[in-house]
């Protein structure tokens, strides 16, 4: 009987040793609750760029055959006003060279009208986009809009051409941003 009695205290010991440190390790629910929404929080405020005024877009190009395209524009909160444009390309014509084209309007209604076209690459000296074997290219260009007043929003539309014969292979939506 005192073998039974030892045996069972030795298990109830263990037992509530296990459920102690199981529950000392353990977060209640508020408190995973709130370090998710802070984590949340912080990941969002990292993230986050105004829905408006739009300082950054993604266009969509796209051509014949199942080409497209995407140029992440984005403007950084800096006092020279840069614009970087990451442009991708796929499903074009095979080791050859394109060249991405914008063209702005201040009559922002939606409907780009502009046919001014200028094209994009480092600062004022055009850049190529080469594609591969596989018809896939990147390009990392940039443009100052230093000259440009803070606040100036634009309809802004893009294209890419065949630099061989000037044919349009890729087009975008109209777009507006707002100049940082």
């Amino acid at each position: 009987m005192k073998k039974l009695i030892t045996s069972f205290l030795q298990r109830s010991i263990a037992v509530m040793l296990a459920a102690f440190f199981i529950s000392s390790c353990q977060k209640s629910a508020s408190e995973l609750l709130s370090a998710a929404t802070a984590e949340q929080d912080a990941t969002t405020m990292k993230s986050a760029t105004p829905a408006t005024p739009n300082f950054n877009l993604e266009v969509i190009l796209r051509g014949m055959d199942n080409a497209f395209g995407l140029v992440k524009f984005r403007q950084d909160n800096d006092i020279d006003k840069i614009i970087t444009l990451g442009v991708w390309v796929r499903d074009l014509q095979p080791n050859h060279e394109y060249k991405l084209q914008r063209a702005v309007d201040t009559n922002l209604d939606g409907n780009c009208t502009s046919t001014a076209w200028l094209t994009l690459g480092a600062g004022l000296q055009p850049l190529s986009v080469f594609t591969d074997e596989t018809g896939t290219g990147r390009a990392d260009l940039f443009r100052s809009l230093a000259a440009v007043a803070s606040g100036t929003t634009f309809d802004i539309h893009f294209q890419v051409i065949d630099v061989a014969n000037a044919t349009v292979v890729l087009t975008s939506d109209c777009y507006q941003f707002t100049v940082r």
